[in-house]
């Protein structure tokens, strides 16, 4: 199983850090399939790919606290394939993943 894996932090709000991020899943070609106010999943639309090598999307939504005051975004791309070259399917679908959030404007820390 491919997974890669990485982390922000933001200064935005929690409303609008989740309304940003729900855009740029949508921007990469991503269908939205579980959602709550700390968790975000979305997953690839069938039928580019083998079956296997679907990319699924996670990112965990870390609420400021006091010890940090910035908002955390764990995000996390994993899918069946295994990841026998460092550029496989996975690892582009993660890639581009982080371009969007980079480009975002999530006011990262």
């Amino acid at each position: 199983m491919a997974r890669y894996t990485t982390l922000y932090k933001a200064a935005s709000s929690a409303v609008q850090l989740r309304q940003v991020l729900l855009e740029t899943l949508a921007s990469c070609d991503l269908n939205l399939i579980y959602e709550n106010d700390e968790y975000l999943v979305a997953k690839e639309k069938p039928g580019g790919v083998k079956p296997a090598q679907l990319a699924t999307v996670e990112m965990l939504i870390n609420p400021p606290t006091v010890d940090e005051p910035s908002t955390k975004v764990n995000l996390v791309v994993k899918n069946e394939e295994l990841p026998l070259s460092v550029d496989n399917h996975c690892h582009r679908v993660f890639r581009a993943v982080n371009q969007a959030l980079e480009s975002a404007p999530i006011g990262a820390v």
